[in-house]
């Protein structure tokens, strides 16, 4: 293992010095698919479902190493069926599902080689549920991207300690380079083939160890060497995207830039402040209800009107929507979410085209809603927001109008284009709460 070690090191370490990132013909490839795909679902599932109070539960409720290490003898997802979950994202309408591998607890999700901390060597259920779920993915036609954690509660080598996981009972010293080593061949097993071809890594825990220096949002406490971690993934899959959920500017190395529980270019939730909209893919996720994990007492589950509205909103920010569950300790995902999922799964079977493979439209998001486009001619307006008046004025549309009706039935409406936009009459148009959607032909 030692050897295996050096060699990593070695290898990204040179792949890292002084070059820029230039992704590959396969990556660009990738980003593509990504941006059409618009729609997946996030999966925050771990031995901290089993206390049914979140993913967070071992920092919030300061729970030392050796008793958190108790919890993998009560997991026991007997329920766990791949193919349960992956029909599920199919009949949600749902391109891509996003795994937690490992969650900020440190706990492997699937069988890693060198560390027992998996749900293989130290759980009675001893299968592992990653592979069985890539298996079932690629027999689907579902790309899979896998949650990887950069902070980690467990690990003895995490230090210095970062904001979070201070009470968890480790010594107060540790070697971060091999924490980074570790990390590293963790990466390396999930993407050497075992689990097939991987969509993408979406990192997430760099904050942990942020400077905060309002002058240099990138600093941090520890060196993460991100460049070298996102080489290795670059080498041993080409395709595979690279996101990390940091809150700032995207670094060299990374492929898509995600936004928590925030649309791009808003920031109610308090992540997205020092984020900056950059050219690369963009992604928003958020839960379906009040959690990430399984929380036993959250009943705050999102309408289906809602999640379309997140859908449409995040389309029309050329974003796609990354949609989480918390499926429960035995493996089942909630009866609550299923109903819901397949209630906006529904919908996209009659109004995907406005969304899949669309780019978000020429007009910025208005108080009424927002727009899509395929290609330069096909534009979609989607009215979330009942206009006040008979009409609908879309600001600075600047392409020669030549026809606008409505998408469901193809009714034509009458329009007048002039300098400052374009005026659409809404005489006899019934509103649907979800999304009123207009097609707007141009030249």
């Amino acid at each position: 293992m030692k050897k295996l070690f050096i060699i990593l090191f070695s290898l990204s370490t040179l792949l890292a010095q002084g070059q820029a990132y230039q992704p590959t013909p396969e990556n660009l490839e990738a980003r593509k698919w990504f941006q059409d795909a618009r729609y997946g679902l996030f999966i925050h599932w771990g031995v901290y479902s089993v206390l049914g109070d979140g993913e967070w539960v071992m920092n919030n409720q300061n729970i030392p190493v050796k008793a958190y290490e108790k919890l993998p003898k009560f997991f026991n997802p007997t329920a766990f069926d791949a193919k349960r979950w992956v029909q599920i994202a199919k009949n949600a309408g749902m391109k891509y599902i996003t795994f937690t591998s490992k969650h900020h607890d440190g706990f492997a999700m699937w069988h890693s080689k060198i560390s027992p901390y998996n749900i293989v060597d130290d759980t009675p259920y001893q299968k592992d549920v990653l592979k069985m779920l890539a298996d079932e993915c690629e027999k689907e036609g579902i790309k899979l991207f896998l949650y990887h954690s950069h902070l980690d509660w467990h690990h003895p080598d995490y230090f210095p300690r970062g904001r979070t996981g201070k009470q968890t009972g480790r010594p107060e010293s540790g070697d971060f380079g091999k924490y980074l080593t570790y990390m590293d061949t963790q990466l390396t097993e999930l993407l050497n083939g075992t689990y097939g071809k991987i969509g993408g890594i979406w990192f997430d825990g760099w904050w942990d160890q942020s400077a905060h220096d309002p002058n240099n949002p990138q600093k941090t406490v520890v060196d993460w060497q991100l460049r070298r971690t996102y080489d290795l993934i670059h080498k041993l899959q080409p395709a595979a995207l690279v996101g990390n959920n940091h809150h700032v500017a995207p670094f060299d190395g990374e492929d898509f830039q995600m936004f928590e529980r925030d649309l791009p270019g808003q920031n109610h939730a308090g992540f997205s402040g020092t984020s900056k909209i950059s050219e690369l893919p963009l992604e928003t996720c958020e839960t379906l209800n009040g959690s990430w994990g399984f929380e036993l007492k959250d009943q705050n589950y999102k309408s289906p009107e809602r999640l379309i509205h997140y859908l449409v909103g995040a389309a029309g920010r050329n974003a796609n929507f990354l949609l989480n569950v918390g499926p429960m300790p035995n493996g089942e995902i909630q009866p609550e979410f299923v109903e819901r999922l397949e209630s906006v799964g529904q919908w996209l079977k009659k109004y995907g085209e406005t969304i899949y493979g669309t780019r978000g439209g020429i007009v910025p998001p208005q108080e009424w809603g927002v727009s899509t486009k395929i290609g330069d001619s096909r534009h979609f307006l989607h009215i979330l927001t009942t206009p006040q008046t008979s009409s609908l004025f879309v600001p600075d549309f600047k392409p020669k109008v030549t026809s606008v009706s409505l998408f469901d039935g193809h009714k034509a409406l009458k329009f007048k284009q002039q300098p400052e936009g374009l005026f659409i009459y809404l005489n006899g148009v019934t509103m649907d709460p979800r999304d009123t959607i207009l097609e707007v032909q141009t030249k």
